[in-house]
């Protein structure tokens, strides 16, 4: 087992505004529970999303993991160490990319930083030379190892950033959000670049995203947290199979159309300009594009499954409701 969590909460304590000069004198506090008792285990070579709303609890659960901060409350083991402990050992085998934040020095070029990364984790020259050649012809970066890391851009950045938390081999790797602000280009290469590395050198992914195309490319398991507790743990597959009778249908015009026509064919999801997106059975799908064809001024048709971030939109609702 690489990551154990059992029953782990934790609650920060936030100062009441009161106006002054209570607040100052006689300030007052209260807790909120960030993550409530949530249980969850990772096994050596997993690639684990961990998904949820804005507030939901991910990066509090990040942080835990990798010892930033400590735990209210709970058992929590990750490399059978307790994170918080900081231990040496423990360090040196985990990995950390936060996308909102750098672990490179903006005044140093990103070879600078690997360099002092590799005396810190005493990676030995000729595998530091072979494992930084690796990685920079993967991410294709070659080029801007000598530059100022404040000159690259937010992407070319994000790619040092992976390189920095894997030059050691850690044996986990925690990713939060870290395809954040960057082009779809660049968001391809890292996908690619997190499923190739997690495949051939069996490293363990936890990844939290906003972005339900990280899910898609680069893991094969989900556990989704709301409101501080555990909502869904279960493979991808599991997630999807609810939703196999359902087919959305992106229906382009020729010409202007009006909502009513087309909601005759099935539920509108999403409206633009000249197209409308549908919700079918699945089961029906040919007799309903048939029956559009035959009477709208159809240009395209695209057939997709339920997208992954509706089914986690659907999926919050339907516990709230």
């Amino acid at each position: 087992m690489i990551i154990d969590i059992k029953n782990f909460s934790k609650k920060y304590k936030v100062k009441l505004k009161s106006g002054f000069p209570k607040d100052i004198f006689y300030p007052s506090f209260t807790e909120i529970l960030a993550v409530d008792k949530i249980s969850f285990s990772v096994e050596k070579g997993e690639s684990v999303a961990l998904l949820g709303p804005n507030g939901a609890g991910k990066t509090t659960t990040m942080k835990v993991l990798t010892g930033l901060i400590y735990p209210t409350e709970g058992d929590i083991k990750v490399l059978d160490h307790f994170p918080f402990d900081r231990n040496k050992d423990f360090l040196k085998r985990i990995g950390l990319v936060m996308g909102n934040k750098t672990s490179l020095e903006w005044d140093l070029t990103p070879m600078q930083s690997f360099q002092l990364n590799k005396h810190i984790y005493k990676i030995p020259e000729k595998a530091f030379k072979k494992r930084l050649d690796e990685l920079s012809e993967i991410l294709s970066v070659g080029k801007l190892l000598d530059i100022q890391v404040r000159k690259l851009s937010l992407g070319e950045r994000m790619k040092m950033e992976l390189i920095n938390s894997i030059l050691h081999n850690p044996q986990v790797l925690f990713l939060d959000e870290p395809s954040i602000g960057l082009d779809i280009i660049a968001k391809q290469k890292i996908r690619k670049f997190l499923r190739d590395i997690q495949k051939t050198t069996d490293v363990t992914l936890l990844l939290t995203t906003h972005d339900m195309d990280d899910v898609g490319k680069v893991t094969d398991r989900v556990i989704v947290i709301n409101e501080g507790r555990l909502f869904f743990d279960g493979s991808m597959d599991k997630l999807l199979y609810k939703y196999r009778n359902k087919k959305y249908l992106t229906l382009i015009f020729s010409e202007k159309i009006v909502a009513k026509e087309v909601k005759k064919y099935g539920k509108i999801v999403e409206k633009r300009p000249s197209s409308y997106t549908i919700e079918i059975e699945a089961g029906k799908q040919p007799e309903i594009i048939n029956a559009i064809m035959q009477n709208l001024p159809i240009e395209d048709i695209d057939i997709t499954h339920v997208p992954l971030e509706e089914i986690i939109a659907d999926m919050f609702n339907s516990k709230t409701n």
